[in-house]
């Protein structure tokens, strides 16, 4: 087998056992790399280590995958009042829970030669949740419908408050309980166990 040093080095053409014997002096593993090459290609490292890494970017990697939720709310130009304040409380929810929210106005039967009313009432309610949204799409006319596409702001952190609330009075509990004794701390692995630590040659994921 070819093999590769734990720094990347290519070492050499090796017998399987000569190769188990230099992690082994080591303290590390033998990983079996690339085992469609001829001859295959194994190299000196830490697996364990390699394994955490390998999970550490994929949980990078999910994390910069966004998902676009889009929520649709519709008024009418004459909403009235109390209906328009219960419609943007769902709104501003919507918003603090990360989502973009598509504001469509309907317009019905004569209502359409007066655009302005849907318009005011778009640009009233912007108005109103510019805390933690700003206008992703400005309002536009589409047939007997007007639409406007509202987006949260990318440092809204909802429920913030409540969280800073509630933290004292976990505090003052914390500080009724008696204090627990320490745990003591896992003893460190002695030499003896380190060189009898069985060395085996593993496949790696995805080589």
């Amino acid at each position: 087998m070819r093999v590769v040093g734990s720094d990347g080095s290519q070492i050499g053409i090796l017998d399987t056992r000569e190769a188990l014997a230099m992690a082994q002096d080591q303290d590390l593993d033998l990983v079996e790399v690339a085992p469609q090459a001829d001859p295959p290609v194994c190299r000196i490292m830490d697996y364990g280590k390699y394994k955490y890494e390998q999970a550490v970017q994929k949980k990078e990697a999910r994390k910069k995958q966004s998902l676009v939720v889009v929520k649709e709310m519709k008024m009418r130009p004459k909403i009235d009042i109390h209906d328009y304040e219960t419609k943007k409380g769902h709104v501003v929810r919507f918003l603090q829970q990360g989502a973009k929210v598509k504001m469509t106005i309907m317009f019905r039967g004569r209502e359409t030669v007066h655009p302005e009313l849907g318009q005011r009432l778009l640009d009233r309610l912007a108005e109103e949740v510019s805390d933690i949204a700003k206008v992703d799409t400005p309002p536009k006319l589409d047939g007997r419908n007007m639409t406007m596409v509202l987006s949260p702001h990318k440092d809204n952190v909802p429920n913030r408050p409540r969280q800073q609330q509630q933290q004292p009075s976990r505090t003052r509990r914390n500080q009724s309980r008696p204090a627990k004794q320490e745990e003591a701390a896992p003893a460190e692995e002695t030499e003896a166990q380190k060189q009898t630590r069985p060395i085996k040659i593993t496949r790696a994921e995805g080589g």
